[in-house]
Order: C-alpha cells, then sequence, then structure tokens
C-alpha cells in the first residue's frame, strides 16, 4: 500500500491538516475548498488560491474516476494530507485504487484511459503547471500518491509588518 511520508515530526511544519472522504464525485467541491480554506492562513493571491483548487480538483478526480474506475466508489476512501513550511504548502492526495501501470505515460498531455467519459487527459498537465512540483508515485493494484508543492508569493500581512 502507499502510504503518506510520516514528515509531521518536522520542526519546520508549521501546520497540517488530513482529510478522509469517500470516493464519489461529489466530494470533489469539498476537497477543494476545504484545503482553500486551509491555505487561507497564508493569504494566497486568487491567482494562487485558484491554481491550488484546480490542482487538487484534478488530483480528486482522477482518484475518483481512475483509481478506483468506478467501482464501488462509495466503498472507498480518498486521503488529503497538507502541510504548511513557511510559506510552501504541500498536498498529498492518495488513494487505495487499481494503481497507475505506467505513471510517465498517465502524466502525458492528452493521455486518458476514459475517453468514453470524455476524460480529456489533462489532469496532470494541469498539476504541472498550476503548481510548482509535481510526484506521482503509484503501484498497480495498490493505489497512487500525488505530491505537489507551492510556494506563495506573499507573507502574511502579520509577517510583513516584524
Amino acid at each position: 500500500m502507499i502510504e503518506i511520508v510520516n514528515v509531521r515530526r518536522d520542526k519546520q511544519v508549521m501546520n497540517e491538516m488530513q482529510l478522509e472522504f469517500r470516493a464519489v464525485s461529489d466530494n470533489e467541491a469539498f476537497a477543494r475548498m476545504a484545503v482553500a480554506a486551509f491555505v487561507a492562513q497564508l493569504n494566497p493571491t486568487l491567482e494562487e488560491l485558484s491554481d491550488i483548487k484546480t490542482a487538487v480538483s484534478e488530483a480528486v478526480t482522477n482518484a475518483i474516476i481512475h483509481g478506483y474506475e468506478g467501482d464501488h466508489q462509495g466503498e472507498n476512501s480518498v486521503w488529503i494530507n497538507c502541510l504548511i513550511r513557511k510559506d510552501v504548502l504541500e498536498i498529498e492526495i492518495r488513494d487505495t485504487g487499481v494503481g497507475i501501470e505506467n505513471v510517465e505515460k498517465a502524466m502525458e498531455p492528452l493521455f486518458t484511459t476514459k475517453p468514453e467519459l470524455d476524460r480529456s487527459g489533462m489532469g496532470f498537465a494541469f498539476m504541472e503547471a498550476f503548481m510548482d512540483d509535481l510526484e506521482v508515485i503509484s503501484e498497480v493494484g495498490q493505489g497512487t500518491l500525488v505530491r505537489m508543492l507551492k510556494k506563495l508569493g506573499t507573507a502574511s500581512w502579520i509577517d510583513q509588518e516584524e
């Protein structure tokens, strides 16, 4: 099984959030908004917030649509772990679904395994474009972990006054 790396004891971690929710499409909006609310403490710009929400939306949708392939999605879960280290947000989104056989191929723009569902194959491309770093770890039959980093350009007003 793919697991989230335990970095919680890292002294640079300023805050952390963990979520687990059922793998149903209706929860994609919840995940996007929960991460947006969590990152608000860093005073992101509207563009940064939009980038983060889009990347989270794509990763969660991939977990639900591709990770569990529509099989009993309501019986499966998606996990999100967010860490803040100074002005850097780290997001990990994990499923325990079918995994990805060829991660490199899956990350190619326009590649999709679900054309019949009108999937554009741009999920990973959007994640790469909107975040500063993207790592995908997957094992067939065990699931997938998507790790994304975003450095936010503006510090909170409290830090600016000091």
